[in-house]
């Protein structure tokens, strides 16, 4: 039989833009009956959006899908069930108030006299279970079962829901045990075994290596590769998640040795022992005046989970936080505003800008915020304070009066950058400061990063693009797996860095 007669799904040529946003370009993607085939690619790659375009839940601008050698325009995830096609997503969409039986055969219960068939119901939900080597109890409560339970069950209604011959797993295992991911791995190469395909999309690359056939490999909507797993070093897969930006910015090395020339040798903050179970893994951290230090890993490597507790989103369940070496002891946002942290978040429409409000009022939140309710800044020292960073960030705007969701992503993040600059903190923490924004915005906010630590200021830097850690750091912490498991001087090559996020130190 030929190769391609074995391909259940073939997706060629697939584009998918939304405004400012070129979100696929030209991708192709082929599924094969009875393997496990990994999709893999940090934030922005393409994933999720090819994933919804496979399951009617985006079109696309251009392309085709064949689906049994039969090319069909997938109008809905209802039609995409129809097919065949079927997904589990990391966050389980189940009722958590029902039984186990009840959550596998919603819409589809046994019935009997007019009333549901509670008998047949039960003993249906446990057949499908046992064909999933799973045997539990199914009239139990779902909402009192493990994650990992929810999760077989979310799979077992897949399979009823749809008769699915595809079967999609998005971020199955961010939230399992090791012994439950190696139960759910059983039962995906039962699936496996039986001719389902699988579609296993995940940012654990030691799962990838361990229960997948082929991997598909995206980076900022673009193909980069599919490839036999054998086949593919873990580090070669690193390079090609990570990429390098091919534009170099001559003067950025000269700002970075500059800057580095006043660094302070005295520990502005020094964590010790911090960490939160089922988030990151205890590490010691010190920070010094002056000094860009980068983080450098995966997504779900950890990196965002450490800002959130040196910021006090979160609160760390062991070690201890100093500054100016005195403990810190109120864990909390407006604690660090007070004690000089500020932090720009990943997800800027999700946590940063607040899109109804104008430019100006989106800057001078934190301020406000730190001077506490009572004390209100009036409208001339709010204009004067929006004017000063909208002329020092060159934040493109018709006035401080335009509304902040108006703006491209690009000077949105400025408006965010201005936000807390404007409380003039002593410890600057940004995550993933520059992404989707363009090329000559992202070399601005590097050049204030490196200006801002010739200041005296400290600043973490998190990026998922390495080049970026690299260019400006003047010290990067590489974690891997919710650990930090490394450390090295600014001048440190990239590939020892992608060795230590591959585990091949």
């Amino acid at each position: 039989m030929a190769e391609s007669d074995n391909e259940i799904v073939t997706m060629k040529g697939i584009s998918k833009s939304f405004p400012g946003v070129q979100a696929l370009e030209n991708v192709d993607f082929t599924l094969r009956r009875g393997e496990i085939h990994a999709l893999v690619g940090e934030n922005g790659a393409g994933k999720s959006t090819l994933i919804r375009i496979l399951t009617g839940a985006e079109q696309p601008n251009a392309g085709t899908i064949t689906v049994d050698q039969q090319t069909i325009s997938i109008r809905s995830p209802q039609h995409a069930q129809g097919l065949g096609i079927s997904t589990v997503y990391q966050e389980v969409n189940l009722c958590l108030n029902l039984t186990v039986a009840e959550n596998i055969l919603i819409g589809r219960e046994p019935m009997k006299w007019g009333s549901i068939d509670w008998k047949t119901m039960n003993a249906r939900a446990k057949q499908i279970l046992h064909g999933l080597d799973v045997d539990l109890d199914v009239t139990q409560t779902l909402g009192n079962c493990s994650v990992a339970i929810q999760q077989m069950a979310a799979i077992a209604r897949a399979l009823e829901v749809s008769s699915a011959r595809v079967l999609v797993l998005d971020e199955p295992t961010s939230s399992l045990s090791t012994h439950e991911t190696e139960q759910l791995f059983g039962v995906m190469r039962k699936l496996k075994s039986e001719g389902m395909a699988i579609i296993f999309i995940t940012h654990f690359l030691d799962q990838v290596y361990k229960v997948a056939d082929r991997i598909t490999v995206l980076r900022n909507g673009k193909l980069l590769g599919t490839y036999a797993t054998a086949t593919l070093p873990r580090l070669e897969l690193i390079t090609k998640m990570i990429g390098r930006t091919l534009t170099e910015f001559d003067e950025m090395a000269q700002l970075k040795h500059e800057s580095g020339q006043h660094i302070k040798s005295e520990v502005l903050l020094d964590a010790k022992g911090v960490g939160q179970t089922g988030s990151i893994e205890p590490f010691d951290l010190e920070l010094h005046a002056g000094e860009v230090v980068g983080l450098a890993g995966l997504l779900g490597s950890g990196r965002t989970e450490m800002a959130r507790l040196l910021f006090g989103l979160d609160k760390p369940d062991g070690g201890s936080i100093t500054m100016d070496g005195k403990p810190v002891r109120n864990y909390s946002p407006t604690g660090s505003i007070e004690r000089g942290v500020a932090l720009c978040p990943e997800d800027r429409k999700a946590e940063g800008v607040i899109a109804d409000l104008t430019v100006r009022e989106n800057i001078i939140l934190a301020m406000q915020a730190s001077l506490g309710w009572f004390k209100h800044l009036n409208s001339q020292e709010q204009y004067e304070i929006a004017e000063k960073y909208i002329e020092l960030l060159n934040i493109t705007t018709p006035s401080g009066d335009q509304p902040v969701k108006n703006l491209s992503g690009g000077n949105q993040q400025k408006v965010i950058l201005a936000r807390w600059l404007a409380t003039n903190p002593r410890l600057l923490i940004l995550d993933e400061p520059t992404k989707g924004i363009d090329v000559g915005t992202k070399a601005e906010i590097q050049k204030l990063v490196l200006s801002l630590a010739e200041e005296g200021k400290s600043c973490m830097f998190i990026s998922s693009e390495l080049e970026e850690v690299l260019r400006i750091s003047h010290r990067i912490v590489v974690l891997r797996e919710r650990k930090k498991i490394a450390e090295f001087g600014g001048d440190v090559g990239d590939r020892k860095i992608m060795q230590a996020i591959a585990g091949s130190e």
